[in-house]
């Protein structure tokens, strides 16, 4: 998994973003320049004005009128320029966020074990924001202070280099401590930024657990922590802002002192009949111009930097390349028919920890599959049972390359799948997980995901198939009942079952199904397999479960154990061997029974039920 360089400053990264709307940038900020260069004459008319009232001559119309037109014009320049440039960072904030999600869209199962939702949407959202801001209002800010300065100083030349040259001396040390304190801004915005998306991760996370936090009346306890994560975050947020007011203090120090020299050495000079004081006065407004950038120093040093900050934040994103992506030759195939073969498939996840031995050696814990290999013909229904962990589930998902399979261990009707593009894999090969994920949609939308405008009566059918008919004819809303974020309002074997639904109606040539009718009896299970036999005729399902009721009508079963395949055959097959899935199938079978004698005993009008005391022991 490669990261690509950054440059030194993370904010030239931007650049690329801002080519495609440069025509509206430079414009606006040509706007905003010839804004200042408006402004700079203002000063200028109001010295000749000085001048003349001071030799007596009362005719101060024409300088007045220029005053008026410059400050129209200045207003019409400055409001078009800053509307262009702040639509360039809007627009640059909207590119790339569509390019911020559309990789997260591409990212495996590694990435999101070493960035929390909370983070990404800490770094989505806040870190974002930073960077239009930087756009918008920071780039125009620091051009126009930059251009202001410039202006005025060279007109201050002009009027007076003498007077104008006695302020050079103060600049080195304006340079020197701007550049110090910017790099501890730098440094305490990274820190501001991490906390921020700390207690962003906190939040989501209790969110989405807040019923188990309940369940274990631990509500005080989670306050007490996240406002222990708040103090940390304010505590970073008050450093950064006493880096930000020692800038700025000094900076207006420095201002101060400038004004001090301008007016003592100025005064002296007009005086000494070198100036007028109409120059004198348009002296003074030119320095007003000119420590305008430094007034403003510790705005612009901070946004910059909390941007650079926030820049170098997306683009660690953006850098991590996604581990399962399609080949640079993958090529589709034509129609995809439902045989699945695998060659000696072995497979240890990439962030398995090694742990260490009696003598204190690594040793890496065992792979999950370890030396598979099966055939399973089109039209098959194949069942996998085994132990838990025994690798069930990351056979399915590398079949779907949720997980990506070693070269040459997985074909789908002799190709690579490896060598297929991701897209049809994944749309070739309906995958529905155990835990199921459903959006805070209507139910009918969670069912067509896929695709939203599905025929209704697909629907139903899907509906049907899944044992779901009857539930939502239940529902007021039928189809169009909300079911909640993660469809809270449904119970689990409703959110399996519409899990169930929506991997049918796609009738994919192959479908995996990872022990979704955990949270179904088995009467239920029994429904949706008998239709799923008429419904997936002539199409490749495989079934993982540890029911032996789930998989003793399939036409073969796998039993896995450690990673290794332990039995194959077909249900008859495998109870004559007298092995582990025989052994397993008794061991149900003697489980169902009692629990239906239970079932009987409680269902007696004469027993009473079971006392709470009882009850508490069962």
């Amino acid at each position: 998994m490669a990261t690509r360089p950054a440059p030194s400053n993370p904010l030239w990264r931007l650049v690329p973003l801002i080519k495609p709307h440069a025509r509206k940038f430079w414009g606006g900020m040509g706007l905003i320049i010839n804004g200042r260069f408006l402004e700079a004459g203002m000063p200028l008319l109001l010295g000749i004005a000085i001048d003349g009232l001071n030799a007596g001559n009362a005719n101060l119309g024409w300088p007045a009128l220029g005053i008026l037109a410059l400050m129209v014009a200045r207003y019409l320049s400055f409001s078009f320029g800053r509307r262009f440039v702040r639509q360039v960072g809007a627009a640059v904030a909207y590119d790339l966020r569509q390019k911020l999600y559309w990789h997260l869209e591409l990212q495996g199962p590694r990435f999101f074990a070493k960035y929390s939702t909370g983070d990404l949407m800490a770094r989505a959202i806040n870190d974002l924001q930073l960077i239009r801001m930087v756009i918008g209002m920071g780039s125009r800010l620091i051009l126009v202070l930059g251009a202001s300065g410039i202006i005025a100083f060279t007109v201050m030349l002009f009027l007076s280099a003498k007077l104008a040259l006695m302020l050079l001396p103060l600049l080195p040390f304006i340079g020197f401590f701007g550049w110090l304190i910017a790099r501890r801004i730098f440094a305490q915005s990274t820190l501001v930024q991490e906390g921020f998306s700390e207690l962003s991760a906190m939040v989501q996370e209790n969110l989405n657990g807040i019923r188990t936090i309940q369940t274990h009346s631990q509500e005080a306890h989670e306050i007490g922590r996240l406002e222990e994560k708040s103090n940390d975050y304010a505590g970073k947020f008050q450093r950064l802002m006493f880096f930000n007011s020692a800038l700025t203090s000094t900076m207006l120090v420095m201002t101060g002192a400038a004004t001090l020299i301008i007016v003592g050495f100025g005064g002296s000079l007009v005086m000494a009949g070198e100036i007028t004081i109409g120059t004198f006065t348009a002296f003074i407004f030119y320095l007003a111009m000119m420590l305008s950038p430094v007034k403003e120093a510790g705005v612009m040093v901070t946004l910059f930097q909390r941007a650079a900050s926030a820049s170098q934040r997306i683009y660690a994103i953006l850098d991590h390349e996604p581990e399962i992506r399609d080949a640079e030759d993958a090529a589709p195939l034509d129609g995809v028919g439902g045989t699945i073969t695998v060659r000696n498939l072995s497979y240890l996840h990439p962030d398995q920890v090694t742990g260490a031995d009696a003598d204190g050696k690594a040793r890496a814990h065992w792979p999950a599959l370890d030396d598979i290999s099966l055939t399973i013909e089109r039209g098959q229904t194949v069942a996998i049972l085994g132990r838990v962990g025994s690798g069930k589930s990351t056979l399915l998902r590398l079949l779907v390359r949720l997980l990506d399979p070693p070269p040459g261990t997985i074909y789908l009707d002799g190709q690579d799948v490896r060598m297929l593009p991701l897209a049809q894999v994944r749309q070739e090969v309906a995958f529905v997980p155990q835990d199921p994920f459903l959006f805070a949609e209507q139910l009918g939308q969670n069912i067509t995901y896929d695709n939203p405008d599905r025929p209704v009566e697909d629907v139903w059918d899907a509906a049907e198939t899944a044992d779901l008919g009857e539930t939502i004819g239940t529902f007021p809303a039928q189809l169009e009942t909300h079911v909640g974020e993660r469809g809270v309002t449904l119970s689990g074997g409703q959110k399996q079952r519409t899990s169930l639904a929506r991997g049918l109606i796609r009738g994919s040539p192959v479908l995996l199904l990872d022990d979704c009718f955990s949270a179904v009896d088995t009467e239920t299970e029994e429904r949706i397999l008998t239709r799923l036999r008429t419904l997936r005729k002539g199409m490749t399902t495989i079934l993982v479960s540890h029911r032996v009721s789930t998989a003793q009508h399939a036409d073969r079963i796998f039993v896995l154990d450690e990673g290794r395949i332990l039995e194959e055959g077909n249900h008859e097959t495998l109870m004559a061997k007298g092995g582990a899935y025989a052994q397993l199938a008794r061991l149900q079978s003697r489980r169902d029974a009692l629990q239906s004698t239970l079932d009987q005993q409680n269902s007696r009008p004469d027993a009473g039920g079971p006392s709470a005391q009882e009850g508490d022991r069962a």
